[in-house]
């Protein structure tokens, strides 16, 4: 077994992915509908959407779940990602959580591992052009220069949202090794090529209820590699929005 996985990692270069037109066209649409529908929603956080999830968020518990039950989507050339968390800050208020979420040049520093360097390139009020170095390591290790546009929208005083959508995914080839090189965008092993992240604040009970739902476009599973490549493909987008919502909620205890 050992030198059956040995063989599919030498071989899975070889399978690399190209983002296609038709594949980012069909991301496009899955987004435009998201956006609709958490602009017509009537309830501001999901975990309200449920008594029963909502109680679990209050007592503790980082509840990530995939939205409406389906975590996967295929469109041509690719999978859509939709997940959805929900943690709740003990103690932190809608300020202090807003501050160090916007706090984008120590993000390096509260969600590593996977976040390796982090920087403001640009930012004008409420919005921010970032880049993230990340790491993504399950079976093998790939490492994403990206770039985001975030953007932060108050409702009233104690409710906020934001919307981070990435410009730019580019895998590093050789990454810290002075022959280190980026690979043009849509092109390599295909772990990452969009993600989009629906951010949700709100001050009540005592602290601040955080949410965050992200949309994720990967490649789809090649054909006899599937036992290897699916779960990095399909476990990934649960495992660091997870962490992700961990490492906020230790940062502002």
């Amino acid at each position: 077994m050992r030198w059956t996985a040995l063989a599919a990692l030498l071989v899975l270069p070889a399978c690399a992915a190209e983002l296609k037109p038709k594949t980012v066209e069909a991301f496009d649409r899955y987004i435009r509908q998201t956006e609709q529908r958490l602009a017509d929603a009537k309830i501001f956080l999901w975990a309200d959407e449920s008594a029963d999830r909502a109680r679990r968020v209050k007592a503790g518990e980082v509840v990530v779940e995939p939205f409406r039950g389906k975590a996967v989507t295929p469109v041509p050339g690719g999978l859509v990602h939709d997940w959805v968390g929900s943690v709740f800050l003990p103690g932190a208020t809608l300020e202090r959580t807003l501050a160090m979420g916007r706090d984008y040049d120590h993000h390096k520093d509260v969600y590593k591992p996977e976040v390796i360097d982090s920087r403001v390139i640009s930012h004008t009020g409420n919005d921010f052009h970032i880049y993230l170095r990340l790491l993504k390591k399950k079976v093998i290790t790939v490492v994403l220069n990206s770039e985001h546009e975030v953007k932060y929208t108050p409702l009233d005083k104690t409710r906020w949202r934001s919307v981070s959508r990435t410009t730019k995914i580019a895998e590093v080839e050789k990454a810290g090794k002075p022959e280190e090189r980026e690979k043009p965008p849509g092109t390599g092993e295909g772990f990452l090529w969009r993600l989009n992240s629906y951010w949700r604040f709100e001050e009540r009970d005592g602290g601040t209820w955080l949410e965050c739902e992200a949309i994720s476009l990967t490649r789809d599973v090649p054909i006899g590699l599937g036992w290897i490549v699916e779960p990095i493909i399909r476990d990934l987008p649960k495992e660091s929005l997870a962490n992700t919502l961990r490492s906020t909620r230790a940062a502002l205890r």
